[in-house]
């Protein structure tokens, strides 16, 4: 048997193992058009989430879920009106655990419902009032309904890491009794973290025979660790949104997952979703919420693939996966070297000399890197002021000139002015 070969750009310091781990075997459910509408600046026209919808399923994500139809008139026939497009998604809506909602649900045509209730002290006391008896009850009626109308169904706590973990897990074997296609667990609040997550999965993969879909919101900043943590110790559903947008901060954003799933099965995603239409997705959602794609964006900020520091221009030069856990291209984005700074280095200079078709020699590549450097204390260079001044000592070299040109300039302003 041949030595296994390991990917030198991957992480040498492997997690464990787990028989339990989806890492390479997980369902995105995709909920910009239900957790995205409640993002404090969204309002999606028909039309909108018509596109929104084509969009991600040409990206390949395996469920879109839309809200509640019980929400308004508009929410209902958008509802109808996706289930109409034919899409390779499954198209699920989500609903409170109560017969009018999922009779009202049932209409639209969806292949299925997401229903949830509340189940921590907090919001049996504060928001619906009733006991985990009734829980119980509610959801065995709503649920032996929605099966036997013949959709697929998922039973979610809400709430899920502040109710009692008792109450929790007699609930979830009480409805995968019933035959629900997945319970899910809601970090509603975003208070886990990693640690508590794999142990409540891993607890609750114990207990159930279903799929176990997650929601994990950001307010503490761990919803796509959470995510991860979650796939890892039995979990086969993950939620996420366009650029993270939802209730709150929002949660995992379709594209940080994505990230993170690359750099742990990079083949596995590359041969799952369309990556490259990532960017038009994100572009679309931000144009109709009115927000910029943040400049530290995974994948699509404008800063993701951009090289700044003259070692790491270097390295990147001569093998980008000394820098780089995600590839650009796979995306169908590009990485840039920035070198109009004061930190850059003569290689990432001698790297644009060459783009340029400029006989430059290495001695010359230093010289001009002083120059930059010297320039850029004073401000940063444009790319063009950088064009500008290679070329104006190449085209010195002629004559001779060229030292002189470079001690002739004091300020970028010179060189901007030309």
């Amino acid at each position: 048997m041949p030595p296994t070969v390991r990917d030198p750009s991957r992480s040498s310091i492997n997690a464990p193992t787990s028989y339990l781990s989806n890492v390479s075997n997980f369902k995105i459910i995709e909920s910009t058009l239900r957790e995205g509408e409640q993002f404090a600046n969204a309002f999606f026209t028909t039309e909108k989430k018509i596109e929104i919808a084509k969009a991600l399923d040409d990206f390949g994500v395996e469920y879109l879920e839309l809200t509640s139809p019980a929400a308004s008139t508009q929410s209902y026939n958008d509802c109808k009106a996706i289930v109409g497009l034919g899409l390779k998604a499954k198209i699920l809506t989500h609903v409170r655990c109560h017969m009018d909602d999922a009779r009202l649900a049932v209409e639209t045509g969806v292949d299925g419902l997401d229903v949830v209730i509340g189940t921590s002290s907090y919001l049996r006391e504060f928001s619906h009032g009733k006991d985990m008896q009734y829980i119980i009850d509610t959801a065995t009626e709503v649920i032996q309904y929605i099966k036997g109308e013949g959709l697929e169904v998922r039973f979610s706590s809400e709430d899920s890491f502040r109710s009692d973990i008792v109450d929790l897990l007699n609930l979830y074997r009480a409805v995968d009794k019933l035959g629900v296609n997945r319970v899910g667990i809601a970090d509603t609040v975003g208070c886990a973290s990693p640690d508590q997550v794999a142990e409540l999965v891993r607890t609750l993969r114990g207990v159930v025979s279903c799929d176990i879909e997650c929601h994990f919101h950001n307010d503490t900043g761990c919803a796509i660790a959470n995510a991860y943590a979650a796939l890892q110790n039995g979990a086969t559903h993950v939620d996420t949104s366009v650029l993270g947008i939802g209730e709150r901060n929002g949660i995992p954003s379709l594209g940080g997952f994505i990230a993170r799933m690359y750099a742990a099965d990079k083949e596995h995603v590359k041969a799952k979703y369309n990556l490259p239409k990532l960017r038009e997705i994100e572009n679309i959602v931000a144009d109709a919420v009115g927000v910029a794609v943040p400049f530290n964006n995974y994948i699509t900020g404008y800063c993701a693939f951009t090289h700044k520091a003259g070692i790491h221009a270097k390295a990147i030069l001569n093998n980008p996966s000394t820098y780089e856990i995600l590839r650009p291209e796979d995306f169908g984005m590009t990485r840039y070297v920035a070198i109009g700074h004061r930190l850059t280095g003569w290689n990432a200079v001698k790297n644009r000399v060459d783009q340029l078709g400029l006989g430059l020699t290495d001695s010359d590549c230093k010289r001009v890197t002083n120059k930059i450097k010297n320039l850029a204390d004073i401000r940063p260079l444009s790319l063009d002021d950088v064009d500008k001044l290679l070329r104006m000592y190449g085209q010195a070299m002629d004559t001779d000139s060229h030292h002189a040109i470079l001690d002739s300039i004091d300020t970028p302003d010179q060189i901007t002015g030309m």
